[in-house]
């Protein structure tokens, strides 16, 4: 959201609808790049020599330098045409994939991964804004779920698919398989996208500086911290879902491959349904989605054996979690009606930095302790994001918001 000032600069030529849809392709590849060691964090592990929870800190570290890009990009780019920023970024994310594949060691793939953090973070910022000056602005909610459409379907596909690659060309030719889809997107963005150059900024204006005074709104601190929680408890658990199905309950193979598609294909569920159901109760179900996460997390730790039972939580898992960030920015359009782009960069920070802290801390847990405790933690965080998002809907409902 760094260029949260551009204009919708379509008056003057075509809508480039075929641009929405390679910053679709571009979407896909990069939420695939970001989370495809959860698919194959035990062979990654193994081949790398170090422990499973190591092996996770490639999504903490990527977290990390996602936070810092999506607050200071804007700044750091500066007059740079954001048509020859985002090229840059995709070219960056297929390197990424090529350093991963080629890693000699751990170290390697731990700067592959801050590589991907710096395009998760610069990508997500500026999508938005790209996307309205690409369309007219009648039609900008429909370019925007062009491109949330490519990362709904890398959560459905991503994780079952790299469990595939990993068991049929190893974990390393899967990464590798990442490199010309970044290619395609980067060459069909080259070709479609027309020239954004930068916006004009006033002196002493910044989307960073105008967020945080935002967080004195009634409810809005709270609420950040609220879904700050809740991406950390989802993170501390689904990060280290490999190795607990491969040893906990005997999923390998196929299986793993399968079990991984269903909670890819209940998370697309989640994002079609939820709609409705803030619609019915905006508060309500932001409230549920984390209690229904956390009595899973529990849950399978009592039944983490029972295959079937298993398969049935983490469908509900995915339903739930993976439908949660769209509730969230619901949110944010709520209680920032005028300034959503301001607050969408703090929130973009907020998520990464989550994801950062939960998969850190679950994989040190995981490590010491086993995954009882991970899962615990999980059940945790999500319990108090549930009473956090209650008080939030106090304070911002007593204010009318």
């Amino acid at each position: 959201m760094g260029d949260a000032e551009t204009h919708n600069d379509v008056a003057g030529h075509p809508a480039s609808w075929s641009g929405v849809f390679a910053m679709s392709v571009c979407a896909f590849a990069l939420i695939a790049s970001e989370f495809l060691p959860v698919s194959l964090l035990t062979p990654m592990a193994d081949d790398l020599r170090v422990t499973e929870g190591m092996a996770g800190q490639g999504i903490a570290i990527s977290g990390a330098f996602a936070v810092l890009t999506s607050l200071f990009i804007s700044a750091l780019a500066g007059g740079l045409n954001r048509k020859a920023l985002l090229l840059l970024l995709t070219a960056a994310m297929g390197v990424s994939g090529a350093i991963i594949a080629l890693t000699p060691n751990y170290l390697v793939y731990m700067l592959g991964r801050a590589l991907i953090g710096v395009v998760v973070g610069g990508f997500w910022s500026m999508s938005a804004a790209t996307a309205i000056r690409l369309v007219p602005a009648r039609d900008v909610p429909r370019a925007l779920a062009i491109v949330n459409g490519g990362n709904a379907l890398a959560t459905v596909v991503a994780a079952p698919l790299g469990a595939y690659l990993g068991t049929v060309i190893g974990w390393r030719g899967a990464f590798l398989c990442l490199v010309p889809v970044a290619l395609l997107a980067l060459v069909w963005q080259w070709i479609t996208l027309p020239s954004m150059p930068a916006a004009e900024r006033a002196p002493g204006t910044g989307n960073l500086f105008k967020a945080f005074i935002l967080l004195k709104r009634p409810g809005v601190a709270v609420g950040m911290l609220a879904s700050s929680l809740l991406f950390m408890g989802q993170f501390s658990l689904f990060t280290y879902v490999r190795p607990f199905l491969e040893t906990v309950t005997g999923a390998h193979g196929a299986t793993l491959s399968l079990i991984l598609l269903v909670i890819g294909a209940a998370g697309f569920i989640g994002t079609v349904l939820i709609g409705r159901a803030l619609q019915r109760g905006f508060y309500q179900t932001l409230i549920v989605i984390p209690l229904l996460m956390a009595v899973t997390a529990l849950a399978l730790i009592a039944l983490g054996g029972w295959m079937a039972a298993v398969v049935v939580l983490l469908g509900l898992w995915g339903l739930a979690g993976t439908s949660a960030p769209v509730g969230w920015w619901a949110w944010l359009a709520r209680v920032f009606p005028g300034d959503a782009e301001a607050g969408g960069g703090l929130f973009v920070a907020v998520v990464q930095l989550s994801i950062a802290l939960g998969s850190t801390a679950g994989g040190l847990l995981f490590d010491h302790t086993g995954y009882q405790s991970t899962f615990v933690a999980s059940a945790a965080l999500l319990a108090i994001c549930a009473v956090l998002t209650a008080l939030t809907a106090r304070r911002t409902g007593a204010h009318g918001v």
